[in-house]
């Protein structure tokens, strides 16, 4: 579903200028609230801090000993509701909490857990409790000594899939998505913004309203393309992850603190390996030019070898990743970790009576609230823009996720059922990532052969099409590392061969 327009005036009530989770959130609650909505993104859909998430959604356990308690409510509330809107995306996970002697009193820390257990409603996951790590399957990886811990639940999901479902959401009730299209420049004429946009698409688009949601850029877009005088800050945050193999086989993930009280996971992941991070460090430079450095791999190696007998080396590392966190500058945080994760709509360019075109900035946030946060962004624009419809999406379905009795394993005997050929990694893989639009992908395909050519190893080129003509892939990286995380799967070769493969079909890029 890729977009080119020729040099043109589009018009619209809402342009997004960015297509991260919370450019991709507001754009889907504007739609369907029945706006007209431009969602532009100068890069793929959830390119940058989007696809470099711990993949977690969640209350934030650490933040209730920053007091944040507000903040942990309203993530909680969101993770419940989340787990009911994507179940093929979210899935429920149990976190194990080793206590070590520089922790806080076991009785403390499980009042805690009590609390976390009890600031929201939790009809989906079970509670917290403590566990003796000798008895306990989580125990048997880790190093002697550790006896006594505490199990609580949160939940694991695919953060870019989650992104783009969001987009296609938004398309799907009208929104138009422009990939690869930057925003050059806004100005005020009268009471609509007019936006000049370059790339991609080539066009100039009348806006009733705005909305910055360019994360790790807000301020930078606000100083360079606009006459507009920001009144907030944000302060970059290096969050690095590595991708080891596993290092353990059974379910549970777990949750480090280290004596300098940052929080480390470790989590199952991606079927042969293990996912830790991460970290938190001051980024000074352009928020493009982010990568883990040594001495962030050789932290959480040293970390994660304190707690699991089996040790990890840097040379151990299949995968890294890192993003930059564009966290609400708070003058009285000292430490990076200790800056809130909440977040902070500016509504700027509206007079007394409501009117002239407003432009709302995103600050700050995390994608456990991101939905939350589009329906708020949406609310404060309402009096501008009068949508005719309410507020949506506290009940509604993502993409793929109305799955039978909104149960994962009951989808999973559905689709062994109907797709019998299907091999079991890739029917799995293919269910978590598309869950009921899996009958869209496979259409009447009825064996290996019918989906074509095998590009990669578990790479066929019907799902290559749908990705590119759906989704908005149009690179290797965007298929191997984004829409899927194939690339830890095949060899190392595979990206260079898969851009191959599309410069030789580019009727694949073209729209369905």
């Amino acid at each position: 579903m890729p977009n080119s327009f020729a040099a043109q005036v589009l018009e619209c009530d809402l342009l997004v200028v960015g297509g991260g989770i919370n450019g991709c959130g507001i754009a889907r609650d504007a739609a369907g609230r029945g706006l007209s909505v431009i969602l532009c993104e100068r890069d793929d859909l959830g390119a940058h801090t989007s696809s470099a998430s711990t993949k977690l959604i969640h209350g934030g356990l650490r933040y209730l000993e920053q007091g944040e308690f507000s903040l942990v409510r309203k993530a909680l509330q969101e993770r419940e509701v989340l787990l009911g809107s994507a179940p093929h995306l979210i899935r429920p996970l149990r976190f194990v909490m080793p206590h070590d002697a520089h922790l806080r009193p076991a009785w403390l820390i499980r009042a805690g857990l009590f609390l976390y257990d009890n600031l929201a409603r939790r009809r989906r996951l079970a509670s917290s409790a403590t566990i003796d790590l000798r008895q306990h399957p989580a125990g048997t990886p880790l190093a002697v000594g550790f006896r006594r811990g505490f199990i609580y639940s949160d939940a694991a999901t695919d953060d870019t899939r989650l992104t783009v479902m969001n987009a296609l959401d938004a398309h799907e009730r009208g929104a138009r998505i422009l990939t690869r299209t930057t925003c050059e420049r806004i100005e005020r004429e009268d009471a609509a913004w007019q936006a000049q946009l370059t790339g991609h698409a080539n066009a100039t688009v009348r806006a009733r309203a705005v909305v910055n949601a360019t994360g790790p850029w807000v301020s930078a877009f606000i100083r360079d393309a606009t006459q507009v005088r920001a009144h907030r800050d944000i302060r970059l945050v290096k969050g690095s992850h590595i991708v080891v193999p596993q290092i353990f086989r059974h379910r549970f993930a777990y949750i480090f603190q280290n004596p300098d009280r940052r929080i480390v996971f470790a989590i199952p992941w991606e079927r042969g390996f293990t996912l830790i991070g991460t970290t938190d460090v001051e980024h000074h430079g352009p928020p493009a030019d982010v990568r883990i450095s040594s001495a962030e791999v050789d932290y959480l190696c040293t970390t994660i070898n304190r707690y699991f007998r089996q040790q990890t080396r840097p040379a151990d590392v299949a995968w890294s990743f890192a993003g930059i966190r564009p966290l609400l500058d708070d003058a009285h945080a000292a430490a990076a970790a200790t800056v809130t994760r909440d977040y902070h709509l500016d509504l700027e360019g509206l007079d007394d009576a409501g009117r002239r075109a407003p432009l709302l900035s995103v600050f700050g946030g995390k994608i456990t609230t991101y939905r939350k946060l589009s329906e708020q962004a949406l609310d404060l624009l309402a009096p501008t823009l009068a949508p005719p419809r309410p507020a949506w999406t506290a009940s509604a379905i993502l993409p793929g996720g109305d799955l039978p009795q909104g149960s994962f394993a009951v989808f999973l005997r559905q689709t062994a059922r109907r797709w019998p050929w299907l091999p079991l990694a890739l029917r799995e893989r293919l269910a978590h990532a598309y869950g009921t639009r899996i009958q869209r992908l496979l259409g009447a395909a009825d064996s290996l052969a019918a989906l074509g050519e095998q590009v990669l190893p578990g790479l066929y080129a019907r799902e290559i099409e749908y990705l590119c003509q759906v989704e908005w892939a149009r690179t290797a990286a965007d298929i191997l590392w984004r829409r899927s995380k194939l690339g830890l799967h095949v060899p190392a070769d595979s990206e260079a061969l898969l851009d191959a493969w599309l410069d030789a079909h580019p009727a694949t890029r073209t729209p369905a």
